[in-house]
């Protein structure tokens, strides 16, 4: 007779499986909470304590740590001192293990959770079974999800299952061992206040297929970490399904709108470069803000706010292609106007969403891993020039600084009350940056003022903004030719800010 050793924290199927497998001459033994519930009713179940005759102990933390169950499970059929051994022992075969673990995550995914709590969630026996039954799938079949038991009911109805079905269901223990270990590490590091540490377990669980990835000819998916919700921030509730591109897009708004907390702000953003931004009183009027700066990019963008998206702004967004649309808020009205619009995605998002520590960026072979460029300004400011900033030109410069953080590198954002005026991503040349950004504005630059991600290594961006009518510019300093930018502030008669702080973004 073969024998199935059924131990699970989620119950979900359970029942109906043990007597599938006793219909099929499994003989059933459990522990514990799987025991009393599969008894009760009515599946004729043995103790795990009566097979090792070793009582549960400790409050439940040791029923299955026996070698009367190790050794049942691990013994290979095929060698005879194995199976002579098991005899000579008085120890029966386990032939399938259905093991699912202590609900950590769930555990520490309150805010209440003490440390004690979160210990007594760590579950030992489980994975040392599910381990031993996948190390000898060859001859056990190892079951960790409950989405699998009608798989092999089908499977050993045929006359199975196959040495490939029961491979299949070993890599998805170790899979599932490896991410429930990797929580509790993960957990504990926080605690401990360690970063970046001599080894990064990265756990994500997958939450869906993507139509195709950055490009048709590229195969994608979505994943979370187990703790992230909602995932992103955000929660759709209209429109079509996200694509990859709108993710990763979704993904660079929340970053940039999470800069503005006590303003209402609105942004246009496209290829996770921002073409506008907009601070104003109402979404209207940021919106105007935000699309005056760049009418053409923001075809087939993102629209993001921390405010609310009412009948007059849908109104007005309705009248642009537009992928997706963000805001923490959207009036009835607003939702009935853009439902006119079938493939705009709208999500509902959380303005203050705390994103991932770290940052992590794949290379040939490895990754590279930081800390999120979330740095405040601080004591570092400071103004280098004889002439200094107003208090409207201090807050136009603080404004294009927080942009200019989000924007590719080599990166410059040109901005005047409120308002982003242009914007020049991505140049291999900052000096191209700066006449992109010009070049793009639609607007008179006299009084606005501008913002560098890096430090200028020649007086050439002073001089070019100088002529464009710019005020004041705030950047990083740094360069071994600052005193060339200052000289040439000086001489044009700007304002010249040194944050030391500096923002590529790659």
């Amino acid at each position: 007779m073969k024998t199935a050793l059924l131990s699970v924290s989620n119950k979900e199927g359970i029942v109906d499986f043990a007597k599938q497998l006793s219909d099929r001459g499994f003989r059933i033994l459990s522990s514990g909470g799987t025991q009393r519930e599969l008894a009760a009713s009515g599946v004729e179940v043995l103790a795990v304590s009566d097979l090792t005759g070793f009582p549960e102990c400790f409050d439940g933390r040791v029923k299955t740590l026996h070698p009367a169950v190790h050794a049942g499970i691990l013994a290979k059929r095929e060698l005879p001192e194995h199976m002579k051994k098991l005899a000579q022992l008085g120890i029966d075969t386990i032939d399938l293990v259905a093991v699912n673990l202590y609900p950590f995550k769930e555990a520490i995914s309150g805010n209440g959770a003490t440390l004690e709590e979160a210990i007594e969630n760590i579950d030992i026996g489980g994975p040392a079974m599910l381990r031993s039954a996948a190390k000898n799938y060859g001859d056990v079949i190892a079951l960790v999800d409950p989405s699998d038991y009608t798989g092999v009911i089908k499977e050993l109805d045929a006359g199975g299952p196959s040495r490939a079905f029961r491979l299949k269901l070993a890599a998805k223990v170790f899979r599932h061992v490896a991410h429930y270990d990797s929580i509790i590490a993960s957990h504990l590091s926080g605690l401990c206040g360690e970063s970046l540490t001599e080894k990064i377990n990265i756990t994500i669980e997958k939450v869906q297929d993507l139509r195709y990835g950055e490009n048709p000819h590229q195969r994608a998916a979505l994943y979370r970490y187990p703790l992230s919700y909602p995932l992103g921030g955000y929660v759709q509730i209209q429109g079509k399904e996200l694509s990859f591109n709108n993710l990763t897009d979704a993904g660079a708004a929340m970053e940039l709108l999470r800069e503005f907390t006590s303003n209402t702000a609105l942004i246009t953003l496209k290829h996770t470069n921002p073409c506008g931004v907009g601070l104003a009183d109402t979404t209207l009027e940021a919106w105007k803000k935000a699309y005056g700066c760049d009418r053409v990019s923001v075809f087939g963008g993102i629209v993001a706010t921390n405010g609310t998206v009412d009948s007059e702004l849908a109104g007005e967004l309705k009248n642009v292609f537009l992928e997706v649309i963000m805001a923490p808020v959207f009036t009835s009205r607003a939702l009935e106007i853009l439902s006119t619009k079938k493939n705009i995605r709208i999500l509902k998002i959380d303005p203050v969403f705390k994103c991932n520590e770290y940052d992590f960026k794949s290379i040939p072979g490895g990754m590279v891993v930081q800390g999120r460029d979330n740095a405040m300004l601080g004591e570092g400011l400071r103004i280098v020039t004889a002439k200094k900033p107003d208090e409207r030109e201090m807050e136009d410069m603080l404004f294009a600084w927080k942009v200019v953080k989000h924007v590719k590198s080599n990166a410059i954002v040109l901005a005047r009350q409120g308002q982003t005026l242009g914007i020049g991503p991505g140049q291999t040349s900052r000096i191209w940056a700066l006449e992109n950004a010009i070049r793009q504005s639609n607007y008179d630059l006299k009084g606005a003022v501008m913002a560098s991600d890096g430090f200028f290594p020649f007086q050439d961006c002073v001089e070019a903004a100088a002529k464009a009518g710019i005020g004041a510019i705030i950047q990083p300093g740094g360069s071994i030719k600052d005193e060339d930018s200052i000289e040439a502030a000086d001489r044009l008669g700007l304002s010249l800010v040194f944050t030391g702080m500096r923002h590529f973004k790659h």
